[in-house]
């Protein structure tokens, strides 16, 4: 069995940053989980509208039960959303908030050659990233980046979606699928769209 939750060398997680930058995707390398959080934390202005992705990355750098403290100074939409009762308006506001001021979410798998890749089932998480969200920040484990866009694809089949899909049942009651794609070449707004790269391995 293939090794995909393998932390990347240093010097490739460097040249993989430089080549998602060249992509017109700013990068931020850093060490831990925790400077992920701080960087997050100061790329958002207060009184912003806040959405995001779920995403067990977000989950374990601690961003989830920070955006649940309250204390954050942020429009959360997703707090919005759970308020709302009825399926249908519910559902509505879920579309509306893909087009947030700020969307956080992360990737499934990331190629040396800067491509960004991300899949789920309802493309709920993955519709704001290429167009909808006015900015986009990106937040993965330095384990996700694989030599070309082929193993990207495949770690997700191989690896990311057994894992994803036994979370699913125990979430929803369901399993999940691969079929809603999103595959990042470029960025043409130019700071639209931020990576958080970290020498951790997180999510999967």
């Amino acid at each position: 069995m293939r090794n995909w939750d393998k932390l990347a060398e240093d010097k490739t997680i460097q040249a993989t940053a430089k080549a998602i930058e060249a992509r017109g995707i700013e990068v931020f390398v850093v060490d831990t989980k925790g400077e992920a959080l701080r960087k997050i934390k100061a790329l958002i202005p207060k009184g912003s509208e806040v959405m995001n992705g779920t995403s067990t990355t977000l989950q374990q750098i601690g961003y989830s039960d920070y955006l649940k403290a309250g204390e954050h100074g942020w429009i959360d939409l997703h707090e919005k959303i759970g308020k709302e009762d009825n399926r249908e308006k519910r559902s509505g506001l879920r579309r509306q908030a893909s087009a947030a001021e700020y969307f956080l979410g992360s990737v499934n798998a990331i190629s040396q050659n800067g491509e960004l890749v991300a899949a789920d089932a309802s493309g709920s998480r993955v519709t704001a990233y290429p167009f909808a969200a006015k900015h986009v920040i990106l937040v993965a484990g330095a384990q996700k980046i694989m030599p070309n866009l082929e193993k990207a694809m495949q770690r997700v089949r191989e690896y990311v979606f057994p894992l994803e899909n036994e979370r699913a049942k125990k979430v929803y009651g369901s399993g999940s699928n691969t079929s809603k794609w999103v595959i990042i070449e470029k960025e043409s707004v130019p700071g639209r769209m931020k990576l958080i790269l970290i020498k951790e391995k997180l999510g999967f």
